[in-house]
Parts: structure tokens; C-alpha cells; sequence
């Protein structure tokens, strides 16, 4: 098996290949062989998936220095040493299922990073230095132990799509709405009470995965009109007790769509809800009524709450 290895990075070498697949061999150290010498200094992709690897060697980036992408997924790693900050060109990393437990500041380094896979490890935490990667397209950090969200995550500003699901995490930071390229946004099988107001608020935001968040029983006005997928959350009630909610004014009934019994029930004053019930009120009557003379002489009719919201729509 040594043997069969040294000869296929011999002849990577040689040959000047710009790939190298070094999966599936039970590797429990980084190959000496890649490191010899000058290293390879034409490969930019090297895939080393479901080895046993369980650190990297310093001087990665001496021997490959022109590495693109780099895929370790399915390892044994346990830290991202502070070496991977010198590979300058690299711009997909793929270190998912390993045993993850820091990764250093460092990786903020990498500027040309576009996707970004740490899913599958045991994190806690990600350092600040991560909102240094401007041209960030795609962070998977699902299934971690995560409790917050970087501090600086706002500053990626090519992010377009963030999965967050399966961590610990109780709040979704203010700052995240301000991420002007985000598309899609899942953090399902969390431990979330409450989505900030201005979530949704972006164009750019179509996708919204918050399922089997059982402790969240509201979602903001903004996302009424997006793709949202929210099974599972709100506290469970009984079939006996759901009672579909529904909003009157003078002879029109609106009723609110049958999911929201499942995030909350009529006894929550949840305020995004009531926004979102506001809304689709004015929506209904605005099907009836033509014209802004209409529109005016209800208003004028509605309860001073009612005017208040739909004002706002």
C-alpha cells in the first residue's frame, strides 16, 4: 500500500497533475512523500476524504502553495492548525465529519475562500477572524455545539448561504439581517425563542429553514412572503384544543393560514403574528375595495390597532 502511494504522488510530480485523489487509503499521517522536496507545486486540488488523519503538517502551504481546494472530509482532525492561513489561494474546504474542536483564528486569512464545510464536528464556538472572508459564499456549520454565531459573521458580504442546523443555539444575532448577499438561511433543530424583526427584510433572503425549533412561537412580518419551512415548532397541543384563528371586520371573516396553529395558538400575544394576521386582513379587503378613496373610507372604519398596523404594511 506504501509503495502504491509513493508511486502515485511520484507520478503526480512528474507528470504535473493538478489533482490528486488520496481517498479511501487509511492514512493516519499526511504523506511524507507529498511533502518531499519542493512538494507539488502545480496540484490545486487534493482530496484526502475518509482517511484518519488527525492533524496537518505546518508547512502545508511551502509544498503546496498553489492548493485550491482542499477536501479532508471524514478524518479524525481536532484542531485547524495555524498553517492553513498560508494557503492564500485556496477557496473550498471541506473538513466535515472530523472531531472539530477549535479552529483558529488563522483561517481568517484565507481571502480568497468561497465555501467553507465544517458540519459534523464537535465546535463550540468559531473565531471572530471568520467575518474576514469577504468573498465567503457558502458556511455549513450544521450539527456542532455551537451556542452563538461568530461575532463578526455580518462582514462576509458574499455569504449567500448559512447552515446552521442542529446546534444549541438560543438567538439568532441582529447583525445576521444585515448580510447583503444572503439567499438562504437554515438553523432547523435549534433551541430558538424568538427570530429578530428585521429578519426577511433583505430582497436578497428567499429561503428560511427554522423547523424543530419547539421553543419558537412567532416569525417576523418580513418573512410572510419567502419560502419558510418551520415544522415542528411552537409547544406541542393537543387536536381537541386547535382552534383555527381568524380575524372580522364587519361582515368579512379572514382566516389565518392553517400552519400558524402549529407556532403558536390564540392565547400567545406574539406580536409578528399579529402583524402578519393585520396583513392578510388588508390584503383581503384590498381585493374588494378599488381605488385609494375606498381604501381611505375603511381605514377610517378599522379599530385605531387595525390602522395602526396596516399603516405599516
Amino acid at each position: 500500500m506504501a509503495s502504491e502511494l509513493c508511486k502515485t504522488i511520484s507520478v503526480a510530480r512528474l507528470e504535473k497533475h493538478k489533482n490528486l485523489f488520496l481517498n479511501y487509503r487509511n492514512l493516519h499521517h499526511f504523506p511524507l512523500e507529498l511533502l518531499k522536496d519542493e512538494g507539488l507545486q502545480y496540484l490545486e486540488r487534493l482530496y484526502m476524504k475518509r482517511n484518519s488523519l488527525t492533524t496537518l503538517p505546518e508547512n502545508l502551504a511551502q509544498k503546496l502553495p498553489n492548493l485550491v481546494e482542499l477536501y479532508l472530509h471524514s478524518n479524525n482532525i481536532v484542531v485547524v492548525p495555524e498553517a492553513i492561513g498560508s494557503l492564500v489561494k485556496l477557496q473550498y474546504l471541506d473538513l466535515s465529519d472530523n472531531a472539530l474542536e477549535i479552529v483558529c483564528p488563522e483561517i481568517g486569512r484565507l481571502r480568497a475562500l468561497r465555501h467553507l464545510r465544517l458540519a459534523n464536528n464537535q465546535l463550540q464556538f468559531l473565531p471572530p477572524e471568520v467575518g474576514d472572508l469577504k468573498e465567503l459564499q457558502t458556511l455549513d456549520i450544521s450539527t456542532n455545539r455551537l451556542l452563538t454565531l461568530p461575532e463578526r459573521l455580518h462582514l462576509c458580504l458574499s455569504l449567500q448561504y448559512l447552515t446552521v442546523d442542529r446546534n444549541r443555539l438560543w438567538y439568532v444575532p441582529r447583525h445576521l439581517c444585515q448580510l447583503p448577499s444572503l439567499n438562504e438561511l437554515s438553523m432547523a433543530g435549534n433551541r430558538l425563542a424568538f427570530l429578530p424583526l428585521d429578519l426577511g427584510r433583505s430582497r436578497e433572503l428567499q429561503y428560511v429553514y427554522v423547523d424543530n425549533n419547539i421553543h419558537l412561537k412567532g416569525l417576523p412580518s418580513y418573512l410572510y412572503n419567502k419560502v419558510i419551512g418551520c415544522s415542528g415548532c411552537g409547544a406541542p397541543i393537543q387536536v381537541s384544543e386547535v382552534k383555527l384563528l381568524s380575524f372580522s371586520s364587519g361582515q368579512l371573516t379572514v382566516f389565518l393560514p392553517a400552519e400558524v396553529k402549529a407556532i403558536g395558538t390564540e392565547n400567545d400575544h406574539v406580536l409578528p403574528l399579529q402583524e402578519l394576521a393585520m396583513r392578510s386582513l388588508y390584503h383581503a379587503h384590498h381585493r374588494f375595495l378599488k381605488g385609494g378613496r375606498q381604501s381611505a373610507l375603511w381605514l377610517t372604519a378599522a379599530p385605531p390597532s387595525v390602522c395602526r398596523l396596516l399603516t405599516c404594511c
